[in-house]
């Protein structure tokens, strides 16, 4: 029923919870989970969950937060997005919150890093996850540029403008929400999410950070992914069952994978 689109099941933390986690999940009426990968290190744990579980898939790629890991080249990322399951390059992007003393032109680095995934995404005809925060604007510029209006994926964890929004739109990228959307200081994101059409929808959880009201604080899983679609139900006005299907929809068609029998953990 639900699909949560971004998650970090290799994490430590929640990798050796994964039988409880995949147990919850069908206890949720979540059916599917996308596990992203956030440095090379890490890809082959998030690949081993892809293959060892037939309702989780993969991404590669490498965070533009992270400063000291190996970079990837467009070879690399191209090859490694052709193993079997594996479904878009990401996350990636870009990220100016936390410069620690270097100011932005000092994030050349971050750019190219970025660069270098738009041209992979574009080379193996993947979809980009894309991470952004106070630097939309770079982020934007750089997709129309290397992105040559080819590029497409979705802008995950949406916390930027509507602005911001509506140029992720006009990209053809889709847009993801997460337990975020619940929180009380979320105003503004939640006019975003009422403005942005159905069938643009994703829903997350980027567990384990992020859990929505109730269990804000708490460690999050797939298992909470519902009350993201909840929140947009209410938002829009619909029922939390069509906003199960139709983000499953778009999960299916951007990720270009099919519909599963339910699975059990």
């Amino acid at each position: 029923m639900f699909v949560d689109s971004h998650c970090h099941l290799a994490f430590p933390d929640l990798a050796v919870r994964i039988d409880e986690i995949r147990a919850d999940m069908a206890a949720a009426d979540v059916d599917r989970a996308l596990c992203i990968c956030i440095e090379l290190e890490e890809f082959e744990n998030v690949h081993g969950l892809a293959m060892r579980f037939p309702n989780i898939w993969a991404t590669v790629g490498v965070h533009p937060d992270n400063d000291e890991c190996r970079e990837p080249t467009v070879e690399e990322l191209v090859s490694l997005a052709s193993r079997p399951k594996v479904v878009a390059i990401g996350e990636t992007g870009l990220d100016y919150y936390r410069l620690n003393g270097r100011s932005v032109a000092d994030m050349e680095w971050q750019r190219e890093r970025f660069r270098v995934h738009v041209r992979a995404g574009l080379q193996s005809r993947k979809p980009l996850v894309i991470h952004t925060r106070s630097a939309s604007d770079d982020t934007v510029a750089i997709l129309k540029e290397e992105g040559r209006g080819e590029s497409f994926g979705v802008f995950h964890c949406f916390t930027e403008t509507m602005d911001v929004a509506r140029a992720a739109l006009d990209l053809g990228y889709m847009i993801s929400f997460s337990g975020i959307l619940t929180f009380k200081t979320a105003a503004d994101l939640r006019e975003v999410a009422r403005y942005v059409p159905l069938d643009r929808c994703l829903i997350e959880t980027d567990s384990p950070y992020l859990a929505p009201v109730p269990f804000r604080g708490k460690t999050n899983t797939p298992a909470l992914v519902p009350y993201v679609a909840k929140q947009i139900a209410e938002l829009k006005g619909v029922t939390i069952q069509e906003v199960a299907d139709q983000t499953s929809r778009n999960f299916e068609m951007l990720f270009g994978v099919e519909k599963l029998a339910k699975v059990s953990p």
